[in-house]
Protein backbone atom coordinates (compact mmCIF):
# COMPACT_ATOMS: atom_id res chain seq x y z
CA UNK A 1 0.00 0.00 0.00
CA UNK A 2 1.36 3.44 -0.94
CA UNK A 3 1.47 6.64 1.09
CA UNK A 4 -1.48 7.85 -0.99
CA UNK A 5 -3.82 5.36 0.67
CA UNK A 6 -4.98 7.79 3.37
CA UNK A 7 -6.81 9.81 0.70
CA UNK A 8 -10.08 9.02 -1.04
CA UNK A 9 -9.70 6.78 -4.08
CA UNK A 10 -12.09 4.81 -6.26
CA UNK A 11 -11.38 1.71 -8.34
CA UNK A 12 -13.34 1.41 -11.59
CA UNK A 13 -13.34 -1.92 -13.39
CA UNK A 14 -14.48 -0.31 -16.60
CA UNK A 15 -16.50 -1.89 -19.38
CA UNK A 16 -15.21 -1.93 -22.96
CA UNK A 17 -15.72 1.45 -24.61
CA UNK A 18 -14.70 3.27 -27.79
CA UNK A 19 -11.26 4.89 -27.72
CA UNK A 20 -12.51 8.47 -27.92
CA UNK A 21 -14.68 7.93 -24.84
CA UNK A 22 -11.90 6.16 -22.94
CA UNK A 23 -9.59 9.13 -23.47
CA UNK A 24 -12.35 11.59 -22.53
CA UNK A 25 -13.05 9.79 -19.28
CA UNK A 26 -9.47 10.41 -18.16
CA UNK A 27 -9.98 14.16 -18.44
CA UNK A 28 -13.28 13.91 -16.59
CA UNK A 29 -11.57 11.94 -13.83
CA UNK A 30 -9.10 14.82 -13.55
CA UNK A 31 -11.98 17.24 -13.00
CA UNK A 32 -13.45 14.95 -10.35
CA UNK A 33 -10.10 14.73 -8.54
CA UNK A 34 -9.94 18.52 -8.24
CA UNK A 35 -13.58 19.36 -7.68
CA UNK A 36 -14.66 16.43 -5.51
CA UNK A 37 -11.35 15.38 -3.90
CA UNK A 38 -11.82 11.90 -5.38
CA UNK A 39 -8.93 10.12 -7.09
CA UNK A 40 -9.31 7.33 -9.64
CA UNK A 41 -7.61 4.09 -10.60
CA UNK A 42 -9.17 1.92 -13.28
CA UNK A 43 -8.63 -0.95 -15.70
CA UNK A 44 -10.27 -0.90 -19.10
CA UNK A 45 -10.38 -2.24 -22.65
CA UNK A 46 -11.15 -0.83 -26.09
CA UNK A 47 -14.24 -1.65 -28.17
CA UNK A 48 -13.72 -1.57 -31.08
CA UNK A 49 -9.97 -2.13 -31.21
CA UNK A 50 -8.28 1.27 -31.48
CA UNK A 51 -5.03 2.88 -32.57
CA UNK A 52 -4.15 5.70 -30.16
CA UNK A 53 -1.68 8.17 -31.64
CA UNK A 54 0.89 9.97 -29.54
CA UNK A 55 0.15 13.66 -29.03
CA UNK A 56 2.63 14.94 -31.63
CA UNK A 57 2.52 11.96 -33.96
CA UNK A 58 2.09 12.69 -37.67
CA UNK A 59 -1.26 11.38 -38.91
CA UNK A 60 0.44 10.42 -42.17
CA UNK A 61 2.14 7.52 -40.35
CA UNK A 62 -1.26 5.78 -40.17
CA UNK A 63 -2.48 3.32 -42.79
CA UNK A 64 -5.99 4.74 -42.80
CA UNK A 65 -7.27 2.27 -45.40
CA UNK A 66 -6.07 -0.67 -43.33
CA UNK A 67 -7.74 0.68 -40.18
CA UNK A 68 -11.03 1.26 -41.99
CA UNK A 69 -10.94 -2.17 -43.63
CA UNK A 70 -10.19 -3.92 -40.34
CA UNK A 71 -12.72 -1.92 -38.29
CA UNK A 72 -10.02 -0.26 -36.16
CA UNK A 73 -10.82 3.15 -34.67
CA UNK A 74 -8.19 5.89 -34.41
CA UNK A 75 -7.90 8.49 -31.65
CA UNK A 76 -5.10 10.69 -30.30
CA UNK A 77 -3.79 10.66 -26.73
CA UNK A 78 -2.75 13.63 -24.63
CA UNK A 79 0.56 11.86 -23.97
CA UNK A 80 3.51 11.74 -26.32
CA UNK A 81 5.34 8.81 -27.82
CA UNK A 82 4.36 6.51 -30.63
CA UNK A 83 1.02 5.01 -31.57
CA UNK A 84 -0.33 1.96 -29.79
CA UNK A 85 -2.69 -0.58 -31.31
CA UNK A 86 -5.09 -1.49 -28.49
CA UNK A 87 -6.63 -4.82 -29.42
CA UNK A 88 -10.01 -5.57 -27.86
CA UNK A 89 -8.67 -8.80 -26.36
CA UNK A 90 -4.86 -8.56 -26.53
CA UNK A 91 -4.50 -5.24 -24.67
CA UNK A 92 -5.17 -4.42 -21.01
CA UNK A 93 -5.09 -0.71 -20.16
CA UNK A 94 -5.11 1.22 -16.90
CA UNK A 95 -5.34 4.80 -15.64
CA UNK A 96 -4.21 6.53 -12.43
CA UNK A 97 -5.44 10.07 -11.69
CA UNK A 98 -4.37 12.16 -8.68
CA UNK A 99 -3.78 15.83 -7.79
CA UNK A 100 -0.28 16.95 -8.72
CA UNK A 101 0.51 18.36 -5.26
CA UNK A 102 0.07 14.89 -3.73
CA UNK A 103 2.65 13.09 -5.88
CA UNK A 104 6.37 13.58 -6.57
CA UNK A 105 7.14 16.59 -8.72
CA UNK A 106 10.00 14.79 -10.41
CA UNK A 107 8.69 12.89 -13.44
CA UNK A 108 10.87 9.83 -12.92
CA UNK A 109 9.96 9.58 -9.23
CA UNK A 110 6.29 9.83 -10.13
CA UNK A 111 6.65 7.07 -12.73
CA UNK A 112 8.30 4.88 -10.11
CA UNK A 113 5.45 5.48 -7.67
CA UNK A 114 2.62 5.00 -10.15
CA UNK A 115 4.17 1.88 -11.68
CA UNK A 116 4.36 0.12 -8.30
CA UNK A 117 0.91 -1.51 -8.66
CA UNK A 118 1.55 -2.32 -12.34
CA UNK A 119 4.73 -4.21 -11.53
CA UNK A 120 3.06 -5.88 -8.55
CA UNK A 121 0.10 -6.91 -10.69
CA UNK A 122 2.35 -8.43 -13.35
CA UNK A 123 4.33 -10.33 -10.74
CA UNK A 124 1.12 -11.63 -9.17
CA UNK A 125 0.16 -12.91 -12.64
CA UNK A 126 3.41 -14.88 -12.67
CA UNK A 127 5.33 -12.52 -14.94
CA UNK A 128 8.96 -11.71 -14.08
CA UNK A 129 8.56 -8.01 -14.91
CA UNK A 130 10.52 -4.88 -14.03
CA UNK A 131 11.64 -1.58 -15.50
CA UNK A 132 14.06 -2.16 -18.37
CA UNK A 133 17.62 -2.63 -17.12
CA UNK A 134 19.18 -1.16 -20.27
CA UNK A 135 18.15 1.12 -23.10
CA UNK A 136 17.35 -0.42 -26.47
CA UNK A 137 17.48 1.51 -29.73
CA UNK A 138 14.36 2.45 -31.67
CA UNK A 139 13.24 0.16 -34.49
CA UNK A 140 10.29 2.23 -35.76
CA UNK A 141 9.50 5.45 -33.89
CA UNK A 142 5.84 5.87 -34.93
CA UNK A 143 5.05 2.69 -32.92
CA UNK A 144 5.22 2.87 -29.12
CA UNK A 145 6.21 -0.77 -28.77
CA UNK A 146 8.97 -0.42 -31.37
CA UNK A 147 10.46 2.85 -30.14
CA UNK A 148 13.59 2.97 -28.01
CA UNK A 149 13.11 1.23 -24.66
CA UNK A 150 13.59 3.63 -21.74
CA UNK A 151 14.46 2.22 -18.29
CA UNK A 152 12.55 5.11 -16.68
CA UNK A 153 9.07 3.98 -17.71
CA UNK A 154 9.16 0.91 -20.00
CA UNK A 155 8.44 -2.45 -18.39
CA UNK A 156 10.04 -5.62 -19.77
CA UNK A 157 9.92 -9.37 -19.18
CA UNK A 158 11.47 -11.64 -18.21
CA UNK A 159 13.43 -9.17 -16.14
CA UNK A 160 16.24 -11.62 -15.47
CA UNK A 161 17.00 -11.70 -19.21
CA UNK A 162 18.68 -8.29 -18.92
CA UNK A 163 19.29 -6.73 -22.33
CA UNK A 164 17.40 -9.61 -23.98
CA UNK A 165 14.17 -8.87 -22.09
CA UNK A 166 11.21 -7.79 -24.23
CA UNK A 167 8.79 -4.93 -23.71
CA UNK A 168 5.49 -5.89 -22.09
CA UNK A 169 4.10 -2.52 -20.99
CA UNK A 170 4.40 1.12 -22.01
CA UNK A 171 3.42 3.91 -19.60
CA UNK A 172 3.01 7.66 -20.04
CA UNK A 173 2.02 10.71 -17.98
CA UNK A 174 0.65 14.17 -18.52
CA UNK A 175 -0.44 16.98 -16.23
CA UNK A 176 -3.65 18.89 -16.70
CA UNK A 177 -5.32 21.41 -14.38
CA UNK A 178 -2.92 20.51 -11.56
CA UNK A 179 -3.71 16.82 -11.91
CA UNK A 180 -1.37 14.00 -12.92
CA UNK A 181 -2.80 11.39 -15.27
CA UNK A 182 -0.83 8.23 -15.99
CA UNK A 183 -2.07 5.61 -18.38
CA UNK A 184 -0.49 2.52 -19.77
CA UNK A 185 -0.90 -0.42 -22.10
CA UNK A 186 -0.09 -3.96 -21.01
CA UNK A 187 0.39 -6.56 -23.71
CA UNK A 188 -1.80 -9.49 -22.67
CA UNK A 189 -1.39 -11.28 -25.99
CA UNK A 190 0.34 -10.60 -29.31
CA UNK A 191 -1.37 -9.42 -32.51
CA UNK A 192 1.75 -8.61 -34.54
CA UNK A 193 0.05 -8.35 -37.93
CA UNK A 194 -2.29 -5.65 -36.64
CA UNK A 195 0.35 -3.88 -34.59
CA UNK A 196 2.39 -3.23 -37.72
CA UNK A 197 -0.58 -3.16 -40.11
CA UNK A 198 -2.06 0.04 -38.65
CA UNK A 199 1.04 1.96 -39.73
CA UNK A 200 1.99 3.06 -43.24
CA UNK A 201 5.12 0.92 -43.31
CA UNK A 202 6.36 -2.37 -44.73
CA UNK A 203 7.60 -3.77 -41.41
CA UNK A 204 7.30 -7.52 -40.99
CA UNK A 205 5.23 -8.85 -38.04
CA UNK A 206 8.35 -10.66 -36.84
CA UNK A 207 9.88 -7.26 -36.10
CA UNK A 208 7.17 -6.81 -33.48
CA UNK A 209 7.50 -10.24 -31.88
CA UNK A 210 11.29 -9.83 -31.70
CA UNK A 211 10.81 -6.77 -29.45
CA UNK A 212 7.54 -7.45 -27.57
CA UNK A 213 6.28 -10.18 -25.24
CA UNK A 214 2.97 -10.72 -23.49
CA UNK A 215 1.39 -11.85 -20.25
CA UNK A 216 0.01 -14.92 -21.96
CA UNK A 217 3.42 -15.83 -23.38
CA UNK A 218 5.18 -15.30 -20.05
CA UNK A 219 2.65 -16.76 -17.62
CA UNK A 220 -0.20 -18.50 -19.47
CA UNK A 221 -2.85 -16.86 -17.27
CA UNK A 222 -6.23 -16.24 -18.92
CA UNK A 223 -7.27 -12.68 -19.70
CA UNK A 224 -10.09 -12.40 -17.18
CA UNK A 225 -7.78 -13.49 -14.37
CA UNK A 226 -5.08 -11.08 -15.58
CA UNK A 227 -7.51 -8.14 -15.55
CA UNK A 228 -8.74 -9.08 -12.09
CA UNK A 229 -5.19 -9.36 -10.78
CA UNK A 230 -4.24 -5.94 -12.12
CA UNK A 231 -7.39 -4.34 -10.73
CA UNK A 232 -6.73 -5.86 -7.31
CA UNK A 233 -3.14 -4.58 -7.32
CA UNK A 234 -4.28 -1.06 -8.22
CA UNK A 235 -7.00 -1.07 -5.58
CA UNK A 236 -4.73 -2.36 -2.81
CA UNK A 237 -1.98 0.12 -3.74
CA UNK A 238 -4.18 3.10 -2.80
CA UNK A 239 -6.86 1.37 -0.68
CA UNK A 240 -9.53 2.32 -3.21
CA UNK A 241 -13.26 1.74 -2.87
CA UNK A 242 -15.02 -0.18 -5.63
CA UNK A 243 -16.97 2.28 -7.76
CA UNK A 244 -18.39 3.18 -11.17
CA UNK A 245 -18.60 6.32 -13.27
CA UNK A 246 -21.31 8.78 -12.32
CA UNK A 247 -23.91 9.40 -15.00
CA UNK A 248 -22.93 13.08 -15.12
CA UNK A 249 -19.31 12.10 -15.76
CA UNK A 250 -20.34 9.82 -18.62
CA UNK A 251 -22.51 12.52 -20.14
CA UNK A 252 -19.72 15.09 -19.99
CA UNK A 253 -17.24 12.57 -21.39
CA UNK A 254 -19.51 11.82 -24.35
CA UNK A 255 -19.63 15.53 -25.20
CA UNK A 256 -15.84 15.79 -24.92
CA UNK A 257 -15.44 12.73 -27.13
CA UNK A 258 -17.56 14.39 -29.82
CA UNK A 259 -15.62 17.67 -29.66
CA UNK A 260 -12.13 16.31 -29.16
CA UNK A 261 -11.01 12.70 -29.03
CA UNK A 262 -13.44 11.45 -31.68
CA UNK A 263 -13.22 14.48 -33.96
CA UNK A 264 -11.15 14.32 -37.12
CA UNK A 265 -9.77 17.79 -36.35
CA UNK A 266 -8.17 16.46 -33.16
CA UNK A 267 -7.10 13.10 -34.50
CA UNK A 268 -5.33 14.56 -37.52
CA UNK A 269 -4.39 18.08 -36.39
CA UNK A 270 -4.76 18.31 -32.56
CA UNK A 271 -7.54 20.89 -32.91
CA UNK A 272 -10.41 20.92 -30.38
CA UNK A 273 -13.90 21.98 -31.41
CA UNK A 274 -15.73 24.58 -29.34
CA UNK A 275 -18.43 23.47 -26.91
CA UNK A 276 -21.18 24.53 -29.30
CA UNK A 277 -19.69 22.32 -32.03
CA UNK A 278 -18.50 25.18 -34.22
Amino acid sequence: MSDLADREWRLIRDEPRAGDLQMSLEEIAAQTALEDDLRTVRVYSWEPSTLSLGYRQDADTVDWEYCEREGIDVTRRQTGGGGIYHDRDADISYTIVAPADEVPGDLMDCYELFCEPILEGLREMGVDADFAATEQASIYRPSCYLRDINPAHDVVAPADAGADAKKISGNAQYRQRDVVIQHGSISYDLEPERHVGVFDTDLEPATFTDRVTSVREQAGIDREAAVETLATALGEWCDADESTWREAELETARDLADRKFGADAWIRNRAVLEADGE
